[in-house]
């Protein structure tokens, strides 16, 4: 440490001026949103500092306290309806994956799309059909797909790559 005088000394840790500095801006940057927390300490806090001799009405006190339990009750309300959401999202993709399954063993006809770049750098994206049979449901980054082959190749087919499903697929 270079110059005692710029330096400062935190629960037993010494910092220089500047990264404690560092340190209170992020930290503040942080607490930027008043949590439960913070409004029970600035609560508390106006307690403790009143003047004796002129008290704050006990109205103002039950007014913040009960602004306070609706910020709770809010939060509470916010975690759950985001509980609920991945419930919901889990059911889909279970009930979207059961019908899915339902394919195994079905023809299918699929769009799959090839870029390819000229020597003058313009890309052209060509799209080709592709027909095989489907051998099983997959499910990838979240997304369900289909798992089929054609010839001697396996393909994994997005869900909206799909053009055709079902018996006469190869001859059209």
């Amino acid at each position: 440490m270079a110059n005692s005088l710029n330096t400062i000394t935190v629960d037993g840790v010494t910092q220089t001026m500047e990264s404690y500095q560092a340190s209170q801006t992020q930290a503040n940057k942080d607490n930027s949103t008043l949590g439960k927390d913070a409004f029970l300490q600035l609560l508390v806090t106006q307690m403790k500092y009143q003047d004796p001799l002129d008290p704050q009405d006990n109205g103002e006190y039950l007014a913040q306290l009960a602004q306070f339990s609706a910020l709770e009750q809010m939060t509470n309300v916010a975690d759950g309806l985001g509980d609920v959401s991945k419930v919901v999202s889990n059911i889909d993709t279970s009930v979207l994956v059961g019908q899915l399954s339902s394919m195994i063993g079905k023809e299918v006809q699929w769009n799959v799309d090839t870029t390819s770049t000229d020597s003058s750098g313009k890309s052209t994206t060509t799209t080709t059909k592709v027909e095989g049979t489907v051998t099983g449901v997959s499910i990838s980054d979240g997304s369900p797909t289909i798992i089929a082959s054609s010839g001697d190749k396996t393909y994994q087919v997005a869900i909206g790559n799909i053009v055709r499903i079902g018996e006469g697929v190869q001859g059209s």
